[in-house]
Formats: C-alpha cells, sequence, structure tokens
C-alpha cells in the first residue's frame, strides 16, 4: 500500500510541477534573472507549496502516527554544519546554472528536452559519486566534512 500511496503522491507531485510550468528550466532560470526577463511564477508556485505544507503539518501532526507506517520517521540532527552548508550551496548553484532541480527534471523526462537528457544522467552520476565518496570517507579525509 505504501508503494501504491507513493507513487500517486509522485504523480500528483510530477503533474503540478507539469502544470504549473516549473518542469520547464527557463521559468526557473527567469526567475532568477532579477535585470532581465524577471518572471515571479516561482514565488506563487512556492507559495502554494508552502501553503499547503504549512497546513498538512498541522494536521498530520495531531496524528500519533501516520497512516502507513507506525511511527514518523523525523531526523535525528539537527545541526548546522558542513557538509549541510556545502550540499546546500552545490544544489543552489547546480538549480541556478541549470533550471532544474531533481523533482522538475523527472517530471521533464517525458518532453525529452535536450537540457534534460544532459540534466538526469549528471545528476544520477553525481548521486553516485557522493554515496561512494561518502562510504569511502574520501571527503572526510580531505577534511571537508569535518
Amino acid at each position: 500500500m505504501r508503494l501504491v500511496m507513493g507513487f500517486f503522491s509522485g504523480l500528483i507531485f510530477g503533474l503540478g510541477l507539469v502544470i504549473s510550468g516549473m518542469a520547464n528550466p527557463a521559468k526557473v532560470l527567469n526567475f532568477l534573472d532579477l535585470a532581465g526577463t524577471w518572471d515571479p511564477s516561482l514565488a506563487f508556485v512556492m507559495a502554494g507549496a508552502m501553503t499547503t505544507a504549512f497546513i498538512g503539518y498541522r494536521l498530520v501532526w495531531r496524528r500519533k502516527a501516520p497512516v502507513l507506517d507506525a511511527s514518523f520517521d523525523l531526523p535525528a540532527q539537527s545541526r548546522i554544519d558542513r557538509p549541510l552548508i556545502l550540499g546546500a550551496a552545490l544544489f543552489g548553484i547546480g538549480w541556478g546554472i541549470g533550471g532544474f532541480c531533481p523533482g522538475p527534471a523527472w517530471a521533464a523526462l517525458p518532453l525529452l528536452a535536450p537540457g534534460t537528457l544532459v540534466f538526469l544522467p549528471a545528476m544520477l552520476a553525481g548521486l553516485w559519486i557522493g554515496a561512494r565518496a561518502r562510504s569511502n570517507n574520501f571527503l572526510a579525509a580531505k577534511g571537508a566534512l569535518q
């Protein structure tokens, strides 16, 4: 049941991205271009998402457990550290250069746009390299994660 609900949640999310135009990297890049062809539509999409999440969290936290699990799965750490800042910076730089983040990139895949066909393999390669580097403690040995 969790797999089915996860699939439908992802499908709704992807459809929302496509309908809102956020699967088009030009929308994101135009939002970031304050001195040029600025497009505020991303701000409206973000405001709608934050409003929905705010209301949703208020309703969900009233429950003792999620509908499809025995307990809530919350992060054990809330510390802001170097890996968090480095990861956020890399994400932001990549988002600003390519106009994609992972969700919209997957949603744009059926459109077969050349940018998507370059971004997704590069993203997957980066995820794989990052996982290998962390498991081999390569970054920790270089002092990046301390």
